[in-house]
C-alpha cells in the first residue's frame, strides 16, 4: 500500500455540521474529494441541499444536505439516523457548527453567552453522543471537533466564544479517552483566522485586519482550502495513532 492510500476515504461516510459554508464547506468538499460520501448540515434545509448538490457535482460523490440545529437533541438524533439510513453508514463526524457573538464582558448578555455555549460546545457534545454508540459498535470512527486558536489564547470581546472553544478542547481530550478502547479517535482541528463569513468584521476593517496580521508569522489570513489537508488527515487512517490531540492550522499564531 502506498502511503498516499492512507489518506483515502473510499467507503467512508462523513457527517459535517455547519457544512454549507465557510470552513465547514471546505472540509465537506475535502472529505468527498478523498472518496467519502458526505452529509452536511445547515439550520436552513435549502442552504444545506444547495451546498450538498454543489459538492456532489464537483466530486462525483454521494452528498446529502440536511437541516440541523445542534441545540435540539431530537433534531440531532434524527439527522444522525437519516445519515446512516441514506448513505448506508457513518464513520466520521465533524463538529463544525458554530456561532460567534463579539461582546466585551462589560456588555455580555446572558442570551449571547447561552447561544454560543449551547451551539459551539453543547452542540458538539450532542452530536458526539448521538454517534458514539454507532462508532463503537463498528470498531472504527473519527470525531473531529473544530476548535480555534481561541482554544488556547484570548483576544478582546470573545469571552463566550473563547470559553466555548476552550471547553471543546477539554471535551475532545475526555471523549478521546472514553472511545479509545473502541477504535475511535477524537481530535481537535484548531484554525486561526480564515477568510470566511464569520470573520467579515475583521476583513472589512483595514486597521483591525492589520493588527491580526501582525500575529501571523506566515503573513496572511488562511484560505479555506488551506484547511482541507489537515481535515482529511484527521479523518483518515493516516492519523490512526493520534487521539486527544489538537492540530493547529493558524499560520504560526500560537507558537509565538
Amino acid at each position: 500500500m502506498s502511503v498516499l492510500d492512507l489518506f483515502r476515504l473510499d467507503g467512508r461516510v462523513a457527517l459535517v455540521t455547519g457544512g454549507n459554508r465557510g470552513l465547514g464547506h471546505a472540509i465537506a468538499e475535502a472529505l468527498a474529494d478523498a472518496g467519502a460520501s458526505v452529509a452536511l448540515t445547515s439550520r436552513a434545509a435549502d442552504r444545506a441541499e444547495a451546498a450538498a448538490g454543489e459538492i456532489a457535482e464537483k466530486t462525483g460523490q454521494s452528498c446529502l444536505g440536511l437541516a440541523l440545529d445542534v441545540r435540539d437533541r431530537a433534531n440531532v438524533e434524527v439527522v444522525v439516523a437519516r445519515t446512516i439510513e441514506k448513505l448506508d453508514g457513518l464513520h466520521i463526524l465533524v463538529n463544525n457548527a458554530g456561532v460567534n457573538i463579539r461582546e466585551s464582558i462589560l456588555e455580555l448578555k446572558d442570551e449571547s453567552w447561552d447561544e454560543v455555549i449551547d451551539t459551539n460546545l453543547a452542540g458538539a457534545m450532542r452530536c458526539s453522543r448521538a454517534v458514539a454508540g454507532h462508532l463503537k459498535a463498528q470498531g472504527w470512527g473519527r470525531i473531529i471537533n473544530v476548535g480555534s486558536i481561541l482554544s488556547f489564547v484570548g483576544i478582546p470581546n470573545r469571552a463566550s466564544y473563547a470559553s466555548s472553544k476552550a471547553g471543546l478542547l477539554g471535551m475532545t481530550r475526555a471523549v478521546a479517552l472514553d472511545l479509545a478502547p473502541h477504535g475511535v479517535t477524537v481530535n481537535a482541528l484548531c484554525p486561526g483566522v480564515f477568510k470566511t463569513e464569520i470573520n467579515r468584521p475583521i476583513l472589512n476593517d483595514p486597521e483591525y485586519l492589520k493588527e491580526f496580521l501582525r500575529q501571523v508569522p506566515l503573513g496572511h489570513l488562511g484560505e479555506p482550502a488551506e484547511l482541507k489537508g489537515a481535515a482529511v488527515f484527521l479523518a483518515s487512517d493516516a492519523s490512526s495513532y493520534i487521539t486527544g490531540a489538537a492540530l493547529m492550522v493558524d499560520g504560526g499564531w500560537t507558537v509565538q
